[in-house]
């Protein structure tokens, strides 16, 4: 299917509302990388590597693997500015069972993490109201549900959300950082230092390490399932997925140097929760408060794009027969109503069942497999499509593009070791995923 059919088949079928600008860009990147994960992650790259030099080396090279990413992504986005992003990406490069294969890993990933981080301020909200503590399950469909309804409301609504809660998370980190540099605090006392792995040990921690940081970096390039309803793509695409980058690594990088001067490493090693400890170190009992404040924040931000990203991509896979077409129905306001509500419905599921646990391990190993085929997309529309028009081009393709890949099978090669449990378990759903395509295909949901 070319870019300009594409396009006419979008118009015909919904009516997405170009109602979006760079600052919505910025929130969706920055609001739904930065969460948690930055919080926790600190403690078990602490644990695999016990030096400031080494810790603060594997962020900067994290740093660097997103920038290639945000190339590529900036590159397909701007050519492409759809709903659904990487389900359209994979689909006119790589054909429909790719499109499929992208489109349903990305929908049942971001409805999994949905559910986890609904859960998860259910389970915090009780350090904020105490009253809460022991219904964590309600505050979590009650949080969730309240986003759905405001979103419901407009694509506009949905995008003040996102943009308010980023802005509130970015002043509370920035508050962290400069906290820590600033404020007295009581010396914190830790564990006699670690051993520091050497030959090929260390290299094994260094892939095991990255494999946290690169998750951790994951969401930067979410803009991209926007492109339909941003009011210039070719420009705010990549702009906001390169300053979404950077503010994301200068938070990451200060955050880090700011851990590690409040807490020894041998105290960060194995914590399950490093900004707690930092917040303690800092503000006394005060402190959990805080930093669970933040963190509620923090989730609520990454939640409203999971909504949002959701109900795009069942509305661009609804366009190419690839699920209901009645998934491709907007309201007024711009929101993909069916698309959306399924989307809860799903969420809703996982939390009952309380399976999204066992499936993010699985969807873990397809987040790898999806970079990779994204890379691949872009040399192929490079070869396929070379004179379609490019607002922005990946620099220094196709170098950056292949060492790109080379990072990312070194990844994955480090996910299959370490998980080899979750990894069989997404093999075989790899397995089963092509006869549930071709069905799929067979019955073609009609338009």
């Amino acid at each position: 299917m070319k870019i300009s059919s594409l396009k006419e088949k979008s118009q015909l079928n919904s009516h997405l509302l170009r109602v979006l600008g760079l600052a919505f860009g910025l929130a969706i990147g920055i609001g739904t990388t930065i969460g948690g994960g930055i919080l926790r992650t600190p403690g078990d790259i602490a644990a695999l590597l016990p030096t400031p030099l080494l810790i603060m080396a594997v962020w900067v090279f994290g740093a660097i693997n997103a920038l290639l990413g945000a190339s590529v992504f900036s590159e397909l986005g701007a050519m492409m500015p759809s709903a659904g992003g990487p389900y359209v990406f994979a689909h006119q490069a790589l054909g429909d069972y790719a499109g499929f294969f992208v489109g349903y890993t990305y929908w049942i990933q971001v409805c999994a993490v949905e559910a986890a981080l609904s859960l998860l301020i259910g389970e915090y909200m009780p350090v904020l109201i105490p009253a809460l503590s022991g219904h964590a399950l309600a505050v979590a469909f009650t949080v969730l549900f309240m986003l759905v309804v405001l979103q419901w409301q407009g694509v506009r609504w949905g995008g003040h959300i996102q943009t308010i809660v980023t802005v509130i998370k970015m002043v509370a980190f920035t508050g962290l950082i400069i906290a820590a540099f600033v404020m007295p605090h009581a010396a914190v006392s830790g564990t006699p230092a670690l051993a520091v792995p050497h030959g090929v040990a260390l290299m094994i921690a260094l892939v095991l390490a990255m494999q946290g940081i690169i998750f951790t970096y994951n969401g930067y390039f979410y803009v991209c399932f926007f492109g339909e309803e941003l009011r210039d793509p070719s420009r705010d695409v990549p702009r906001a997925i390169f300053r979404s980058v950077l503010l994301i690594i200068v938070i990451y990088l200060l955050l880090n140097l700011a851990f590690l001067s409040v807490l020894p490493i041998a105290r960060m090693a194995h914590a399950p929760f490093v900004g707690g400890l930092v917040a303690e170190a800092l503000f006394g009992e005060r402190g959990n408060l805080i930093i669970t404040a933040i963190v509620i924040i923090s989730l609520l931000g990454t939640i409203n794009a999971q909504i949002l990203i959701s109900a795009r991509l069942l509305l661009a896979m609804g366009r190419n027969g690839m699920f209901l077409r009645q998934a491709t129905s907007v309201n007024r306001g711009g929101t993909p109503t069916l698309a959306m509500l399924l989307g809860t419905v799903a969420a809703s599921v996982f939390m009952l069942s309380g399976t999204f646990n066992a499936v993010l391990g699985v969807i873990a190993v397809f987040m790898v497999v999806n970079y990779l085929l994204m890379y691949v997309s872009l040399i192929v529309l490079r070869w396929h499509e070379p004179t379609t028009p490019r607002p922005y081009k990946a620099w220094g393709y196709p170098w950056t593009t292949l060492l790109a890949i080379i990072i990312g099978l070194v990844f994955l090669g480090g996910v299959v070791v370490s998980d080899r449990r979750h990894t069989l378990i997404a093999l075989a759903c790899l397995l089963i995923s092509y006869p549930v395509y071709q069905g799929i295909r067979k019955l073609r949901f009609k338009m």
